[in-house]
């Protein structure tokens, strides 16, 4: 992604309660762009509560759509396709392409 401009700041949350909100918010003045990758679900996933978080304290620092990369909505799968249901370098850069496109 650099070679392309693209400049990304990671946080990994180690924790989730207490969620380190601030950092977030912090990072998301500095970038206005968010995009939340985790292995859940997409749908009722914890990605979806950091968004909402983001949209109540930040919602006016954005530049563009938050963007999630999640599993897919399905019930978790057996081990031989898990690789496939995760989300991989693939789904990532090509949602942080999608990021950029705003």
């Amino acid at each position: 992604m650099k070679s392309q401009g693209i400049d990304a700041e990671v946080i990994d949350l180690c924790c989730l309660q207490p969620l380190d909100i601030d950092t977030i918010v912090e990072s998301v003045e500095k970038t206005g762009r968010v995009m939340i990758v985790h292995e859940a679900v997409k749908t009722n996933g914890f990605g979806a509560e950091i968004a909402a978080l983001i949209s109540e304290r930040a919602l006016f620092t954005l530049s563009a759509p938050i963007v999630r990369v999640t599993g897919y909505d399905t019930p978790y799968p057996v081990p031989s396709v898990e690789d496939d249901w995760l989300p991989n370098a693939t789904r990532i850069f090509e949602g942080v392409q999608m990021l950029m496109r705003y």
